[in-house]
């Protein structure tokens, strides 16, 4: 049933949290599995890499909650200068998303979660894009409400506080950010749902705060690198994901909410260290065999990888500082290997892929044993 315009979630924020035995066991396995992705942050060779496209994927699967159809590859494709396969204006929202998150984790070295940071990535997120004219990098100063594309605020799901109430509500929000008394994986869940339930702008609110969450663990430090994301678990279980933020508003649910949030933290975390191993383990086979070879250009080649499956000759050459030539003779010795394959059939400005590393990338996420 609809919340009449104006309608505010039941209970007070932040709730009193109900410690039963299934919250408590949820929130171990998650700090578990977040441990384990922390250690294997540490021993990546090339963090900094390979954080590249765990962020592109998280951007994909983040923009395709919200309508978009680009995939994974496509951006990855585009950003090694291919030309865009579908949707441009999808690219565009993708690249955007990607855009703001590395902005907000820069960022982070100077300015502290905020009201103005979350300004700030507002302003990066829809720049020139669907809902670039919905005022990037200002809070609304009009009623928005959430339900099917064209309904009205009668028919809607949920209706948002009204503008009036923004302010003081984000001040709460703001200073609850900042407060260190509970665990740091239960806070930012709390977070999260405030966030989206105050819905502060008139576009990109489900946006925004997903990547509100990648941001809380960087600025917290409770992973090396920005490896953890939650997006492709909300997009894997999108209809729970919003019968769950529903629930709390219309029934004060906390906990229903916290124990999907925990799940979602330990089975990504899963997902990631899974993904971060095999990509590890497939550079390490390919380092051995770039070892064999004269050429530097080579092993730099491969580290490339990590960053991005696709390269043109002219892109790689630019990277390793080497000539054209030495680049092409890299890219030709690992297609020999079996490692690279050419995209396409053009003969000027020619794309070639590690597909196996885009295979990993591109796996659905798995919730096994998992009845979502």
């Amino acid at each position: 049933m609809a919340q009449k315009p104006g309608n505010t979630p039941r209970g007070s924020f932040p709730p009193t949290i109900d410690w039963r035995p299934a919250l408590v066991a949820a929130l171990s396995t998650a700090d578990q599995a977040v441990g384990r992705l922390a250690g294997e942050g540490r021993q990546l060779p090339n963090p900094h890499l390979l954080i590249r496209p765990f962020l592109r994927r998280e951007a994909v699967l983040s923009s395709r909650i919200e309508g978009t159809q680009a995939t994974l590859g496509e951006l990855l494709a585009a950003e090694a200068g291919a030309a865009a396969a579908r949707s441009p204006a999808d690219l565009r929202e993708v690249a955007n998303y990607v855009a703001a998150l590395e902005y907000g984790v820069d960022r982070l070295r100077e300015l502290p979660l905020s009201q103005r940071l979350v300004r700030e990535l507002h302003a990066r997120l829809m720049d020139g894009v669907r809902g670039g004219d919905a005022h990037p990098g200002e809070f609304r100063r009009v009623q928005n409400w959430v339900g099917p594309p064209g309904c009205s605020i009668e028919q809607a799901t949920y209706v948002p506080p009204p503008p009036d109430d923004l302010s003081q509500r984000l001040t709460a929000w703001e200073a609850f950010l900042h407060d260190r008394t509970l665990p740091p994986l239960v806070q930012i869940a709390l977070a999260h749902h405030q966030f989206e339930t105050i819905h502060p702008f008139l576009d990109g609110n489900g946006r925004v705060g997903r990547l509100l969450i990648t941001l809380f663990l960087v600025e917290r430090d409770i992973l090396p690198s920005p490896l953890l994301y939650l997006s492709a678990f909300f997009e894997a279980t999108r209809s729970e994901y919003y019968r769950r933020l529903q629930a709390v508003r219309s029934e004060a649910d906390w906990q229903g909410w916290l124990l999907y949030f925990l799940r979602g933290v330990a089975r990504q975390a899963e997902d990631a260290v899974q993904r971060a191993e095999r990509i590890n383990e497939l550079l390490a086979g390919w380092r051995s065999l770039a070892a064999e070879s004269t050429s530097r250009a080579v092993p730099g080649l491969v580290d490339l990888l990590a960053e991005n499956p696709y390269w043109t000759v002219k892109r790689a050459a630019e990277r390793l500082d080497v000539a054209y030539t030495t680049a092409q003779r890299a890219i030709e010795r690992l297609i020999e290997a079996g490692v690279l394959q050419q995209v396409g059939e053009a003969k000027r400005d020619r794309l070639f892929c590690a597909t196996e590393i885009l295979a990993i990338l591109e796996e659905p996420t798995r919730l096994d044993g998992d009845p979502a």
